[in-house]
């Protein structure tokens, strides 16, 4: 199973949004929000919005890349 860890760290008056996926890959919000939940909801949103990563860790967890090599999916 892929774990994504969603946080929130203070900067300035507020708290910058991050999603780190298993690889060790994090990306931070550029933007600042008032409040950790709200940080933690950016992240979030911004996470649903990469679709392609979403898959290649399904297709990685599942080995499906392997079964599509033969033809079988």
């Amino acid at each position: 199973m892929s774990a994504i860890q969603l946080s929130a760290t203070p900067k300035g008056n507020g708290y910058q949004a991050t999603v780190t996926f298993p690889d060790g890959v994090s990306m931070n919000s550029a933007e600042t929000y008032p409040t950790i939940a709200g940080a933690i909801a950016a992240a979030a949103r911004k996470l649903l919005d990469m679709t392609d990563r979403l898959e290649a860790l399904e297709r990685e967890a599942t080995g499906r890349d392997r079964y599509r090599a033969w033809g079988v999916l």
